[in-house]
C-alpha cells in the first residue's frame, strides 16, 4: 500500500499494469464545457480540492485561455481512480493519509483538447496518444461543426467514443432531443449517451466507470525500450 506522499516521493508515478491504465481525451465544439468537465474529474479523483469559480479551468494555464474562457493548447492530467471509493461521492477528495492499493486502482490519463477549428492539429496530435474520447455536446446547442469534425478524427484514429450531453442544468436544456440527435447522426443507442452537468456535478459520477468499462487499455509492453 502506498500513500499519496509515497507517490510524490517516487517522482509522482506508480508502476501500473497496462490493463489498469486508460488514456482518454475530451473533444467538443468550442464552449461546450470541456474544461469545466475536466475540473470535475480532477475533483472526484482527488487531484484537487473542490474548485470554486475563481479557480476554475485548472488545465487552462495560458492568460488568453483564462481571459476568454477557451482552450488553446491541449493539457494533460493523470488521475488515480479508486472505483469503490469515488462512485459513492460527488466530490471525493483523497487526503495525504489515504492508502492506495495498486490492485484496486486505475491510472486515468486525461487530455483536454481545444474546441476551435484553428487548433485541429492540436486535437489530432492529442488523439494519437488516446484509446478513447468523451465527445461532449452542449444540450442547449446540439451538434455543431467541430462536433462532427472531432468525431471524424476520433473514428479515423480508431478510438472508442463515449457521447456526453452537457449543461443539463440550464433552463433551455434540450437533453432528450440532443441525445436523439446524436443517435441519428452517429448511429448510437440512447443508452450509449451520458447526460451531465459539470457545473452542478449531476451525472459526473457515471463518467469514470464508463471510461474504465469502454475505453481499452493501451497496447505494448512496459519493459520494452522507449520509442522516439
Amino acid at each position: 500500500l502506498l500513500s499519496i506522499n509515497d507517490v510524490f516521493e517516487f517522482g509522482g508515478s506508480i508502476a501500473f499494469e497496462l490493463s489498469s491504465i486508460r488514456n482518454f481525451g475530451i473533444i467538443a465544439h468550442i464552449d461546450h464545457g470541456k474544461s469545466t468537465l475536466a475540473d470535475r474529474l480532477l475533483e472526484i479523483t482527488g487531484n484537487v480540492k473542490r474548485i470554486n469559480k475563481s479557480s476554475s479551468q485548472m488545465l487552462d494555464s495560458l492568460k488568453v485561455e483564462r481571459d476568454r474562457g477557451i482552450t488553446v493548447k491541449a493539457q494533460t492530467a493523470s488521475m488515480i481512480y479508486h472505483p469503490n471509493k469515488h462512485n459513492e461521492s460527488q466530490y471525493g477528495v483523497i487526503d495525504n493519509h489515504t492508502l492506495i492499493s495498486k490492485k484496486d486502482s486505475l491510472l486515468l490519463n486525461l487530455i483536454d483538447t481545444p474546441g476551435h477549428v484553428d487548433f485541429t492539429y492540436e486535437v489530432t496530435r492529442s488523439l494519437s496518444a488516446c484509446e478513447g474520447v468523451l465527445l461532449l455536446v452542449d444540450s442547449t446547442q446540439g451538434i455543431q461543426a467541430q462536433t462532427l469534425a472531432n468525431y471524424d478524427l476520433a473514428l479515423e484514429a480508431g478510438l472508442k467514443v463515449i457521447p456526453v450531453v452537457s449543461k443539463i442544468d440550464l433552463p433551455n436544456s434540450r437533453a432528450d432531443d440532443i441525445i436523439l440527435q446524436l443517435c441519428v447522426a452517429f448511429n448510437l443507442e440512447p443508452d450509449d449517451c451520458l447526460a451531465i452537468s459539470a457545473k452542478t456535478g449531476e451525472g459526473i459520477s457515471s463518467i469514470l466507470p464508463e471510461i474504465v468499462k469502454k475505453v481499452p487499455p493501451p497496447k505494448g509492453s512496459i519493459i520494452a525500450p522507449c520509442r522516439a
